[in-house]
């Protein structure tokens, strides 16, 4: 399938690994001008030289921490300088920590808000006017199955990034008649550098070892099987991509058969 994304300008935050990287380096492979974005220089460079050097596609580093009022828009300015616009924006970042309830403090769960909420509202903020110049614009927030079916003892994940997805449906009916489509994915377990390290939390708060909770994680899909970052990229590109122009405002898990849930 072509899913016309030559030539396609996008913009990747949080992917200097796992998800983010698996889905820049997907949207360059099809094509795109990518620009990347982590919190690390040195990351986002070493991310994009090496993508650039896989793809052969144009692909730059962007350094900034999105969970900071000025860095989304730094961000996309930067992106349409390098490009001259932007069509295709996915908006991902790391997760809060890990904890119960009451063992954050109120400024933790703003810091939480942030980052895996705020950051979103204002990179989509920042990318609207260059949207709307494209001809095939689209956005994709990335949050969790937890949306759906919380996750023990990931309290803050499970509510905050339930307003990003309450977000995302509500732009894609406000802003449909721009022609600009707004979907997101719902990732279960997938082995990425976030999922080892709360796997490394759970050995250590239970007495086990890493592979026997990965092990015990894995039994919740009927795959048996925790997801690779390439099958959440090919999904994220897929909906990212003029190939699904008649898409638009989809909640997608891309969970393995996670969710027990029908709806």
């Amino acid at each position: 399938m072509d899913l016309k994304l030559n030539g396609k300008i996008a913009l990747v935050t949080g992917a200097s690994r796992g998800l983010g990287f698996a889905a820049a380096s997907t949207l360059a492979r099809e094509g795109c001008r990518v620009a990347l974005n982590s919190r690390s220089a040195e990351s986002a460079k070493t991310a994009a030289e090496k993508i650039e050097q896989e793809t052969g596609a144009q692909v730059i580093g962007l350094a900034g921490d999105v969970s900071l009022p000025d860095t989304p828009g730094k961000l996309i300015a930067q992106a349409v300088e390098a490009f001259g616009g932007l069509d295709l924006l996915m908006t991902n970042a790391g997760g809060p920590p890990a904890g119960t309830f009451e063992s954050f403090d109120e400024e933790t769960w703003q810091k939480a808000v942030e980052l895996s909420f705020m950051s979103h509202v204002r990179l989509i903020r920042a990318a609207l006017p260059h949207l709307r110049k494209s001809s095939a614009p689209s956005v994709l927030t990335v949050t969790s199955y937890s949306v759906k079916q919380p996750i023990p003892n990931l309290v803050l994940s499970n509510s905050v990034r339930a307003a990003t997805v309450g977000l995302t449906k509500s732009l894609a009916l406000e802003l449909g008649r721009d022609g600009i489509r707004f979907n997101s994915i719902l990732p279960g377990w997938t082995e990425t550098e976030r999922v080892a390290e709360l796997m490394k939390a759970r050995a250590k708060a239970n007495g086990t070892t890493v592979e026997q909770e990965i092990a015990k994680q894995s039994q919740d899909s009927p795959l048996g099987r925790m997801g690779d970052p390439q099958e959440f990229a090919n999904a994220a590109v897929f909906l990212l991509s003029p190939a699904a122009s008649y898409i638009t405002g989809v909640m997608l898990t891309v969970d393995g058969g996670m969710y027990k849930g029908t709806l």
